[in-house]
C-alpha cells in the first residue's frame, strides 16, 4: 500500500505538472477532469504554477503548457551527477559480496580507461591492472558489455576504428563472431571476458547507463581462471547484475527498475 502524501496540495501540483509533461497543451477543464480536480482547485493551482514561471497560459486558446524552467532544474541536477562517484559505492560493495577485485571504466572512443579499482580483501592476488590503463572494447569484458547497447552500426565504426589483434588465441578477432557475442550479451545482460585479454583471468562484466539510456561506462569482477568456473560465473551473475540495475537507477536510468 503507498504511503499517503500529507501535503496534498504538493501531490496535485505535481500531477498537473506530469500529466502536462505527458500531454502538452491542455485546457483547465480537460486537466481538472483527468486528474478529478473541481474547477476551482484546477485553476488556482495552475495560476501558481504560471506565477512560479513553470507553466504558461497561452492568452488566445487558454490552453497551459509547461515552460522550459522544470528543464532547467533538472539540468542543474545533472550538471552534478558524479559517475565514479555514484559508482564507487557499489563497487565497494560488489567486492565485499564476492570477495573479488572489481573495476570501473569510462568510455573514451574506441577504447576503454579503467578509472576506479577495488581489490579482494581476500585474495592475495593481485590484478595487474591499473587506473588508467587503456584498452580496445572487442576483447575485453567491459567492453563487450557498452557494445552490447550499441546499435549494428556504431559497433561497426568502433570495430574500424580499432587495431583489431589477437591478445590470447581466446581473443575475438572475427566481426561475425563479434555480432554474436554481443547478441548473447543483450540476453544474458551481462559479458564475459573468458581469458581474451589476458590468459589465466576471467571476467564478468555489466554496462550502466545513465539518465539518457547511453552506456559509456561498465564495471567488471576479475579473477584468476581457476576460480572463475561457468557454475562460479552464474553465482556472481546475480550481484552483478544488481549491481548494474542500482548504479544505473541512481544515474536517472528510468529502465533500471
Amino acid at each position: 500500500m503507498s504511503e499517503k502524501n500529507p501535503v496534498q496540495s504538493a501531490e496535485r501540483i505535481f500531477e498537473i505538472l506530469e500529466y502536462l509533461a505527458a500531454h502538452g497543451a491542455c485546457a483547465l477543464t480537460e486537466i481538472g477532469c483527468a486528474l478529478s480536480l473541481s474547477k476551482s482547485t484546477t485553476h488556482r493551482l495552475l495560476q501558481s504554477l504560471c506565477l512560479m514561471g513553470y507553466v504558461t497560459k497561452d492568452s488566445f486558446t487558454g490552453r497551459y503548457t509547461l515552460t522550459f524552467k522544470i528543464l532547467e532544474i533538472a539540468g542543474r541536477v545533472l550538471d552534478r551527477i558524479d559517475v565514479l562517484g555514484v559508482a564507487h559505492k557499489y563497487i565497494d560493495r560488489l567486492m565485499k559480496q564476492t570477495r573479488e577485485t572489481v573495476h570501473f571504466v569510462q568510455r573514451e572512443g574506441s577504447h576503454i580507461v579503467y578509472v576506479d579499482k577495488v581489490e579482494s580483501d581476500a585474495s592475495s592476488i593481485r590484478m595487474v591492472s591499473r587506473i588508467g590503463l587503456r584498452m580496445p572494447m572487442y576483447c575485453t569484458g567491459v567492453g563487450k558489455a557498452m557494445l552490447a547497447q550499441m546499435s549494428e552500426r556504431e559497433v561497426r565504426e568502433i570495430w574500424k576504428a580499432s587495431p583489431i589483434e589477437k591478445f590470447t588465441e581466446n581473443t575475438i578477432t572475427d566481426w561475425d563472431v563479434l555480432l554474436r557475442e554481443l547478441a548473447e550479451i543483450r540476453l544474458r545482460g551481462y559479458a564475459v571476458d573468458n581469458e581474451e585479454n589476458e590468459l589465466g583471468v576471467r571476467c564478468i562484466a555489466a554496462c550502466v547507463q545513465d539518465y539518457t539510456g547511453r552506456a559509456d561506462a561498465a564495471f567488471s569482477i576479475s579473477a584468476p581462471a581457476v576460480r572463475m568456473s561457468s557454475e562460479r560465473l552464474r553465482e556472481l551473475a546475480v550481484y552483478v547484475l544488481q549491481t548494474r540495475r542500482d548504479i544505473s537507477r541512481e544515474l536517472g536510468f528510468l529502465k533500471a527498475d
